[in-house]
């Protein structure tokens, strides 16, 4: 199977010769292969024209030949309900596409919004849309809006993609107490298809002691590069190389696309530190999502945000609702990448809360110490085994002081399905649906992307719940 996402092409029409003279086969294709070599896709067009079941069925055979993952019937032209019920009552991810009438006056040329209409209603009656959806497509090739909504499609269908292709390595198993994050791997494979597979923590340390002094020297003068180190002992430093490096290996060897890793109390205990720089590292340079405290979920949600935007996001706590300034602060004191830090950039610090109260005081490094740049952001999680998706849009809006000490910024503006909610409403949200407490954060807005990719993994989408100041038992999902 490619690593890349294949579309299949086929174009319907019955007999005519205006596609031709309109040159819509050609402009339609000339359109999707600029799409599939900006977002690395790669098209496959059926090379006839199917009139009826059985020429249908015939180029759906040859785009599951050529491994198509999606199917976009083109009509070109006004096309027999025949060829839109084989394509609806197959097995396959589909979309309908029709372009518009090239002259609006005098004899209809194309009648092909009809012919959209139609097989959009003959796919109801073939399939479950809920469960087997079908996009619909109208607009020229060369429409921007036609192809930012073909866009959308290519990347929710490239994430789920990748997912069904990838593995996630668990270091440690799940951090104690934390049963929130509990989660069923057969379900994952079942319905997303994402593998699980375990190490133990021993494996990880191991794996460091054993590491080339010179390559941990090499690994932390890079390290040192990307960020001020400030109070963190060299020792601290060290161990922070050899644990990035160690984890890199077990990712590569085992060809991980992620980890979710119990960063704590067994590392504290031996060989006394905490990961958090080494989460941060990973993410930074090598662009391999690491989930703190085992979140396997955690890490299914960076992959899902690595996938649409080509950079692993931030995986956060919704750590301090300011209800007087309508502000919440966001924010991990262990991991995240460095890319999105606001002009005083990053610095290396000792963990804040690993010692703190002891004679020793916070010693346990390191982990990465930024504030967010202002700007709009996207929060969203995979819950509920993947059986269900939470997003909502917010801007980061600068604030002094900053928020504690970590990874972090200050969200306001907040949205839901182009809805407005109060920080009282998101707050009511997230607790009513007992969501789990690690939320990816990535910048810009992709709620349209994560939406198509909910729909098209039938992922339950997790609604506003407004809070209406009282207990009220239909809020619980």
């Amino acid at each position: 199977m490619s690593s890349n996402l294949t579309i299949g092409l086929i174009r319907a029409s019955l007999p005519s010769y205006f596609p031709e003279k309109y040159d819509v086969w050609s402009r339609a294709e000339s359109a999707l292969s600029a799409l599939c070599e900006e977002e690395s896709a790669t098209l496959f067009v059926a090379p006839d024209i199917p009139m009826d079941a059985c020429d249908t069925k015939k180029a759906l055979d040859q785009c599951a030949a050529a491994g198509a993952d999606f199917i976009l019937l083109l009509h070109g032209g006004f096309s027999m309900g025949d060829v839109a019920r084989t394509v609806a009552a197959a097995p396959v991810k589909a979309g309908f596409w029709s372009v518009p009438e090239p002259i609006r006056t005098g004899d209809i040329q194309l009648n092909n919004f009809v012919s959209l209409n139609m097989s959009m209603s003959i796919a109801r009656q073939v399939r479950d849309l809920k469960q087997q959806p079908v996009q619909w497509y109208h607009g020229a090739p060369e429409s921007a809006a036609l192809v930012n909504r073909l866009r959308t499609t290519v990347k929710s269908l490239n994430a789920v993609k990748q997912l069904q292709q990838a593995s996630i390595g668990v270091i440690g198993g799940l951090a104690m107490t934390f049963y929130n994050m509990e989660v069923s791997t057969n379900a994952l494979r079942s319905k997303i298809g994402v593998e699980v597979a375990h190490h133990d923590m021993h494996e990880l340390t191991q794996r460091m002691d054993a590491i080339d002094p010179s390559r941990v020297a090499a690994e932390l003068e890079l390290v040192q590069q990307a960020a001020t180190v400030d109070g963190v002992s060299d020792a601290q430093m060290a161990l922070q190389s050899s644990a990035a490096l160690a984890m890199q290996d077990i990712a590569t060897e085992n060809n991980y696309a992620a980890l979710a890793v119990s960063d704590w109390p067994a590392l504290q205990n031996y060989p006394g530190m905490h990961p958090g720089a080494a989460f941060s590292w990973l993410e930074e340079k090598y662009n391999v999502p690491v989930a703190s405290e085992g979140d396997v979920l955690g890490a299914v949600s960076q992959l899902v945000a690595k996938s649409i935007t080509g950079r692993v996001g931030y995986l956060l706590d919704m750590t301090e609702p300011d209800l007087d300034t309508s502000q919440l602060l966001v924010w991990h004191g262990g991991g995240g990448p460095l890319f999105l830090a606001d002009g005083q950039g990053c610095r290396w610090i000792n963990h804040p809360m690993i010692g703190r109260g002891t004679e020793q005081g916070p010693i346990y490094g390191a982990i990465a110490d930024l504030v967010f740049r202002d700007g709009p952001v996207t929060l969203f999680r995979v819950a509920r085994d993947a059986s269900a998706l939470f997003q909502l849009n917010a801007t980061v809006a600068g604030r002094d002081p900053g928020g504690f000490t970590g990874v972090r910024g200050w969200l306001e503006n907040f949205t839901m399905q182009r809805k407005p909610l109060s920080l009282e409403d998101v707050v009511n949200t997230v607790m009513a649906h007992g969501l789990e407490h690690h939320f990816i954060l990535v910048a810009g807005d992709v709620s349209a992307v994560l939406a198509e990719f909910g729909s098209w993994t039938t992922m339950t989408t997790l609604a506003e719940r407004p809070d209406r100041g009282y207990l009220c038992a239909e809020d619980f999902s």
